[in-house]
């Protein structure tokens, strides 16, 4: 008897280092250090790599082709990149979606990464739909409509590359507050616009990840499943020039799955997906994991465990 197929599957978003001794490396430097990361994440059960366009380049000149480093990826147990994170610098000149004589400049780059990403089997392009807050604020409806018109019209022409464009809400995004993401998800097209639930980021921002998943189930077009052991109630999220790192508040905003003290109630999302029939994929991601002494492949490897022995007891 053929036993059931798994109707979700994992994929690692990439902020994976490497310690040498020259410092740390990235696994994109060499064919001998990406087959160990592959081969790391492929044994811990994950199927899928979520990657930065900026890696397009590197995988070339590694394999000569993507087709050909998928290929490779896929004899190491890893399928396809699953997505790639669009890692554009806002820049009112040029690129600030608010801004609507940028809207060119920024739909010709992102069709352009559609053109040259064709072999790695992408299914999503992530974009952050807004720029830093500080360089967004106020915000304003009519800044909010221009946001929304230029994803839509990004979002149709991914589609024809059979690839969706999947909003992305750091905490820092000039669209992070409920009523921001309420107003730019209906002034978007469902048709063209998906949302990318980031569970740590949206807890962080004051935003219930479940009650906005199931709001917006409807649009999923996937997740970075995070923790966060943090709440932004001071502002952080306007320090310049990186809410990330240059807070005073927290060392370290973000946590691997199953944390002590983590803030993300990680089995009530599950219980949403199964309730809502989410099927596909679902990311894992920890930014800066070796903040405070921590490793990428300690933090992929504690993630893996509570996938195993905590959420595929509710939904596999």
């Amino acid at each position: 008897m053929t036993a059931p197929a798994n109707k979700l599957r994992w994929a690692y978003m990439d902020h994976w280092r490497i310690d040498t001794p020259q410092g740390q490396l990235s696994q994109y430097t060499s064919v001998k250090r990406f087959d160990a990361f592959l081969k790391q994440i492929s044994a811990l059960g994950y199927e899928g790599i979520e990657t930065f366009d900026f890696h397009l380049g590197p995988l070339r000149e590694l394999f000569g082709s993507l087709e050909n480093a998928r290929v490779f990826m896929q004899e190491r147990g890893i399928d396809k990149v699953l997505s790639l994170f669009h890692a554009v610098m806002y820049d009112e000149r040029q690129s600030a979606p608010h801004v609507r004589s940028t809207h060119d400049h920024i739909f010709n780059y992102a069709q352009h990464i559609m053109r040259s990403s064709a072999g790695l089997g992408v299914e999503n392009f992530i974009v952050m739909p807004a720029g830093l807050y500080y360089d967004v604020e106020p915000v304003t409806d009519d800044k909010l409509r221009a946001c929304a018109e230029l994803w839509n019209r990004v979002g149709k022409m991914t589609l024809d590359y059979g690839v969706k464009t999947c909003a992305h809400h750091e905490f820092f995004c000039g669209i992070r507050s409920a009523e921001q993401l309420r107003k730019f998800y209906e002034w978007t097209d469902p048709r063209y616009v998906f949302f990318y639930c980031d569970t740590a980021q949206h807890v962080i921002a004051g935003v219930d990840p479940v009650d906005l998943y199931l709001k917006l189930h409807d649009r999923c077009g996937g997740f970075h499943m995070k923790d966060t052991k943090h709440v932004d109630l001071t502002g952080d999220y306007r320090r310049k020039p990186d809410a990330e790192v240059m807070a005073p508040t927290t060392p370290r905003w973000f946590h691997e799955m199953g944390v002590p003290g983590g803030l993300v109630d990680f089995p009530a999302m599950m219980q949403a997906m199964k309730a809502c029939g989410y099927e596909g994929w679902v990311g894992v991601e920890h930014d800066k994991a070796d903040v405070g002494g921590g490793n990428y492949p300690e933090s992929t490897a504690l993630s893996a465990w509570y996938i195993q022995h905590v959420l595929k007891k509710i939904y596999a």
